[in-house]
């Protein structure tokens, strides 16, 4: 039997866009490891994949904040697997304030989520890439990295933007190695935790009156695009950013 390559998925055991992008990749054929800093709701997703797809998922309580730990996670994984064929960094934090009354705290969580958080998954996962000199990466970024809009808030806009040049120079550091990285930026896909975060009225109307489809994104529209990006009819795609927002932000 053909061993399965390695996919780790951070974020992954919501009810977003990590859990359809493991799902997705699970029907794949890929052996996704879970990660979330979630320890319980990890092993229940983990535990779901397995009964789904018949053979056994890993899983690690992770916060990507944390350097050591997510230095400490992948050589594990290294080890074990031997392989990490596909990351896909879909960790996330936003909390919206204006920046003239913006906590430094805020600005700092959010950093260290959206940006740091996916510079040290990428920073421990390229080593294990580059010895067996293959790799696809994946970075979900955010229409807010180049919309001029309130609606997201600076912080999360300003570390989404970082996310896109952390994507092209580690591209044009690795394509020698076999690897690619490219970076999705997706616009309102729906899930019940974006309650606490926007506003009702940031809801209202949205299908009907800035989605050129007539309706808002899914996770699952987020997890064909990373499937696509990660698997071989995308072997000369790298350095790119894919918007997926309905047409509301096309990205040119």
């Amino acid at each position: 039997m053909q061993e399965r390559p390695t996919a780790l998925v951070t974020a992954a055991a919501g009810a977003g866009i990590g859990a359809a992008v493991a799902t997705r990749l699970a029907s794949d054929g890929f052996d996704v490891v879970v990660t979330d800093i979630h320890e319980r709701r990890s092993r229940e997703f983990a535990a779901k994949l397995s009964a789904e797809f018949g053979h056994e998922f890993s899983c690690y309580a992770l916060d990507v904040t944390d350097e050591v730990a997510v230095e400490a996670t992948l050589a594990e994984i290294g080890e074990k697997k031997g392989r990490l064929d596909v990351l896909v960094n879909n960790a996330g934090w936003s909390k919206i304030e204006p920046v003239a009354e913006m906590s430094a705290d805020t600005w700092r969580r959010c950093l260290d989520v959206d940006l740091n958080g996916t510079f040290y998954t990428m920073r421990y996962a390229l080593p294990i890439m580059q010895r067996n000199r293959r790799g696809a990466i994946v970075n979900i970024s955010s229409i807010a990295a180049y919309e001029t809009s309130t609606e997201h808030g600076a912080a999360y806009s300003a570390a989404k933007a970082g996310v896109l040049a952390l994507t092209r120079v580690a591209a044009a550091e690795n394509g020698r190695h076999g690897i690619r990285v490219n970076a999705v930026t997706p616009g309102l896909i729906y899930n019940d935790f974006l309650r606490k975060i926007y506003p009702d009225e940031f809801f209202d109307g949205y299908a009907e009156n800035r989605s050129l489809v007539g309706r808002v994104g899914r996770p699952e529209d987020i997890a064909g695009l990373v499937s696509y990006l990660v698997g071989p009819d995308a072997g000369y795609v790298t350095g790119e950013v894919y918007g997926i927002s309905g047409g509301v932000h096309p990205h040119g």
